[in-house]
């Protein structure tokens, strides 16, 4: 793993960028906005995938696999800290003296001087995203956007737009939220992670702060995350609004209703709407709330951002219907924080109705699953029916001796409700053994889980039903 060097200078133009691991989420977006300036653009990842394809299709040059010959002509080289030091890729530009930077500084390149909105937190941050890209196209603006997942009416992750607004999901992971010269800085919830980098909770608060007093513009932070509310102890800013369930808040939810898609009422400045979401959860109603607040700072009217927002249909991977096979519903959700994850078997519950919740949990990093393990346990098993739990996705880690997805099926208080089983197709059984008409499958995890859902789906469809149907 590579900790962002954000000191290294910021070429003035870019003619030829090559991207090591262009394959990702967030990197696979850069380089389609760089193709749609038109820059010539190269890649290399470990794997084939479908974001590889897409941007072989746009002229992209990419390449399966690591080599110093896939530099060619590039004058500046992309990277995410994902990669390790002994890249060859890497190496090589260091060696020939090209620009190396990391994949915010390219993101910071692009935004250039224009009005940038910032979505930070440790929960619903690419939702937040995804609504407030899609209600400011519904409101008739063309906003350039970076999205950490697939925004589902869109197609895509990212796009370069025809106005002056930019809107980003910041990665505060590694500290590079803080780069950007943020006009209004969106703060969905703050829950100690990532302190493998900052090395104390303490550091963590204090870089969210900074990140809210740099906005020029406005602060929208959570007004009922208890870290939000630890962190707006600390914000200086002259204009911070507040959003949420509680009493205080600035743009304020109430009456949630769960029984599929979520409404609720907002209100603010005396002003009440009532809004129906395309989504479920109550944490979706929140969220929207977050997105109507930045909305409003924007200058448009309540009524007009809250039927905006509505109109948000999902991003990928967030609690996405796969298939549904001898009756059984299986789901996808890129949930990998214990509040993430109680947040989607919350809302798995108000679909699922009478069915059973079955969570096929793929713990994300060797040090996140050391420190909450029991946290895991704890909310699957309150939560769901039934777990199934596999072993840990490493990322960008190396194994650390002792910890694997054992660790969390080992917390649970009852052991007849969870199964640790490291064989995906064996676990795909498993699941589809349990399984009974009327239930709900749902695979839970940043890494590559979704991958066994096919596996699931054949499964179900050749093993008989669990007794009891």
């Amino acid at each position: 793993m590579i900790r962002p060097d954000l000191s290294l200078p910021i070429p003035d133009e870019i003619h030829a960028a090559h991207f090591i691991g262009i394959g990702g989420s967030g990197m696979s977006g850069l380089a389609k906005m760089f193709l749609e300036r038109g820059i010539r653009v190269s890649g290399s990842d470990r794997a084939d995938s479908d974001n590889v394809r897409a941007l072989v299709a746009l002229g992209a040059d990419v390449h399966v696999g690591h080599d110093a010959a896939h530099l060619g002509d590039a004058d500046t080289v992309v990277h995410t800290g994902a990669i390790w030091p002994e890249n060859p890729e890497f190496l090589a530009a260091k060696q020939r003296g090209l620009a190396v930077i990391h994949r915010s500084q390219a993101l910071h390149w692009l935004i250039g001087g224009r009005r940038l909105v910032a979505v930070a937190g440790a929960h619903g941050k690419t939702t937040s995203t995804g609504m407030i890209v899609t209600a400011l196209q519904a409101l008739n603006v063309h906003p350039t956007f970076v999205n950490g997942g697939v925004i589902a009416q869109l197609g895509t992750s990212s796009a370069t737009g025809s106005d002056e607004i930019v809107v980003i999901e910041a990665d505060e992971s590694d500290g590079t939220f803080l780069l950007y010269d943020t006009a209004i800085a969106l703060i969905t919830n703050i829950d100690p992670d990532h302190l493998d980098h900052y090395g104390s909770a303490e550091a963590f608060d204090a870089a969210f702060a900074q990140f809210a007093d740099k906005a020029r513009e406005a602060v929208v932070i959570s007004a009922d995350d208890p870290g939000a509310r630890r962190v707006r102890e600390r914000i200086t800013h002259p204009h911070v609004v507040t959003f949420g369930q509680d009493a205080s808040a600035d743009v304020r939810v109430t009456g949630i209703h769960t029984d599929g898609p979520a409404s609720f009422t907002v209100l603010h400045e005396g002003t009440s709407v009532t809004v129906q979401l395309a989504v479920p959860g109550a944490h979706n109603a929140v969220n929207a709330a977050g997105a109507i607040a930045v909305l409003l700072t924007l200058g448009h009217p309540l009524k007009d951002a809250a039927r905006a927002v509505a109109g948000f249909t999902g991003t990928v991977r967030r609690f996405q219907l796969h298939g549904i096979e001898r009756g059984v519903s299986v789901y996808d959700d890129y949930a990998h924080h214990p509040t993430e994850v109680a947040a989607a078997l919350t809302a798995a519950r108000t679909v699922a109705g009478s069915g059973r919740i079955i969570a096929v949990h793929q713990p994300h990093t060797y040090s996140r699953t050391q420190q909450m393990h029991r946290e895991f346990a704890r909310v699957l098993e309150s939560l769901a029916d039934h777990t199934v739990v596999l072993d840990v996705y490493g990322a960008r880690e190396d194994p650390i001796p002792g910890v694997g997805g054992e660790l969390v099926s080992a917390d649970f208080t009852d052991p007849e409700r969870v199964h640790f089983v490291a064989d995906w197709q064996a676990a795909a059984e498993h699941t589809a053994s349990v399984a009974r008409e009327g239930d709900f499958v749902i695979t839970l995890g940043c890494g590559n889980v979704y991958l066994i859902i096919p596996q699931v789906l054949e499964a179900l469809s050749r093993i008989p039903a669990a007794p009891g149907e």
